[in-house]
């Protein structure tokens, strides 16, 4: 069976019109898709129809749709009072409830009305489309098809194949999704699909290195930004979601998947739901907001301190060169010798493990041993890291110095894998074994997750970009100290790595 999905007489229902059914709307509409806007609740399909027209004349009076394409979409946006008068339909689209009955009941309803060749499509963020489609006749024409809000400007939405859903039913909604202009993804029933199920790295690992006491939550919000190049922190997504929405979903992916370490929530997100810290919509999460505003957390004072000679361990040839470059561009003195001298500031610059581990494999002296992490590079924002040892004199002129070209050095406690490291490979990991349980392709995982949450780059091909050998590194490392199955390796990770190739990588033809 196949549907025409470019044909200028396509009809879609859309029922429920909330912000989430608005942004559907106004996309199928500027596609050329006579839309029938339908609402249990009196009078608000006409609301999100004016609502819709008031948002495509303001974008035609700023010059960026034509000012006819305004008339020709809100003549497509024709309201319904029943859901009788949705039987023309080719594709019916709820944004309802986040609810699985009353999803169930109305498609149901909707059986007895649209013809037998229209589409069932869920917008669900969470509930099984399998569990959904369960409750109809023809479970094989229900598919999920979920956007992101704002969906105007969240160019993705995951198209969902239940365990029933026939192949023709997720050919059409990828060609559909992509008719509206989106990149369209396709995904299997499981937990948080593509987007939600691979954004699990940031804020948990994120929330662990904090309850580590590793560094405070504004330090990792800027190496995640400076450092590794993020365009916000993990408590600054936090803050802006709400605590009291992704706590939830935390929770919930992590149960859905029966307890799976690599998901699982902190006890700081459930205190600070208890509290009522739920981020910007309370004026107080992590940050603390004054008209919608993070106030600013200042820097610490960079110390005058410096090293009276600088040895730099060469245990990584790439890596103690450029710290060695450095020091040399910062003024620093070089100790050239094998061994440290007695008053030599000692820097390690370890890939995965802490500078207490690194200090004592290399059999140096732990009270003025730093580590840092050069994993991003040294022109941006540089992390340094003491042992439990190292003395407040040493650190001070270690940060210093590192400090006084102007490039803001973070000082945190010891970490196995530093912070960024440590969130970076946890993320591509992840991904690493959505690949692994082909929840979906290689370059779909990219693509959803990149668009979906806003990375720099697609997880797999961050994983690249850093070298699949690095985060394989870094997560044996980890697994190493902390003994966690959190930070077991994916097998697809593993063996891409091993072999030198792309995370990217499928399986040959």
């Amino acid at each position: 069976m196949t549907l025409d999905i470019q044909s200028p007489s396509l009809t879609l229902a859309l029922i429920g019109t909330g912000a989430m059914g608005r942004g559907i709307a106004q996309i199928a509409a500027q596609a050329g898709i006579t839309v029938l806007l339908h609402d249990a609740q009196a009078g608000a399909a006409e609301k999100a129809r004016e609502a819709v027209i008031a948002t495509l004349a303001k974008l035609a009076e700023k010059g960026k749709i034509p000012a006819d394409a305004v008339t020709a979409a809100a003549q497509r946006l024709k309201v319904v009072a029943r859901l009788e008068e949705l039987a023309t339909a080719q594709v019916a689209i709820e944004a309802i409830v986040e609810n699985l009955e009353v999803k169930r009941a109305l498609f149901k309803q909707l059986e007895e009305i649209v013809g037998p060749d229209c589409v069932l499509a869920t917008n669900t963020s969470s509930l099984s489309v399998t569990s959904i489609a369960a409750a109809c006749q023809r479970p094989e024409r229900v598919g999920g098809f979920h956007f992101f809000n704002p969906v105007p400007l969240m160019k993705i939405v995951e198209v969902i194949e239940g365990l029933r859903t026939a192949p023709w039913v997720g050919e059409a909604l990828l060609a559909l999704g992509r008719r509206m202009g989106h990149t369209a993804v396709r995904t299997q029933d499981t937990p948080g699909f593509i987007v939600n199920h691979g954004g699990r790295g940031f804020v948990t690992e994120a929330l662990r290195v904090l309850g580590e006491n590793v560094a405070p939550f504004h330090d990792i919000d800027r190496i995640m930004r400076e450092a590794a190049g993020f365009r916000m922190g993990p408590f600054e997504l936090m803050d802006l979601t709400g605590m009291d929405v992704s706590q939830p979903v935390m929770e919930s992916i992590y149960h859905q998947y029966y307890q799976e370490p690599r998901y699982r929530p902190s006890p700081l997100a459930t205190q600070r739901v208890a509290g009522g810290l739920l981020g910007r919509k309370t004026g107080r999460g992590f940050y603390t907001y004054a008209d919608n505003q993070a106030q600013p957390i200042a820097e610490p004072a960079v110390p005058q301190a410096r090293p009276a000679r600088v040895w730099v361990s060469a245990a990584v040839p790439e890596w103690g060169k450029a710290v060695h470059e450095l020091v040399v561009a910062l003024g620093g003195v070089i100790d050239a010798g094998s061994r440290p001298a007695a008053d030599s500031l000692c820097i390690v610059t370890p890939l995965g493990a802490d500078a207490t581990t690194t200090c004592l494999a290399q059999d140096l002296d732990a009270t003025r041993t730093v580590a840092v992490d050069c994993l991003f590079g040294l022109a941006k924002r540089r992390t340094l890291m003491s042992t439990p040892l190292t003395t407040a004199a040493m650190t001070d002129a270690a940060h210093g110095l590192l400090a006084s070209d102007g490039v803001a050095v973070s000082v945190i406690a010891d970490s196995a894998g530093f912070v960024a490291q440590r969130i970076i490979a946890c993320i591509v990991n992840i991904a690493c074994d959505i690949a692994q349980q082909g929840i979906a392709a290689p370059a779909d995982i990219d693509r959803a997750v990149a668009l979906g949450l806003g990375y720099p780059k697609g997880p797999l091909s961050f994983g690249d970009a850093l070298g699949g050998r690095n985060i394989l590194a870094i997560l044996e490392a980890m697994q190493d100290f902390y003994g966690d199955p959190r930070y077991r390796p994916s097998p697809w990770l593993k063996r891409r790595a091993r072999l030198g190739v792309s995370l990217l990588t499928g399986a040959a033809d």
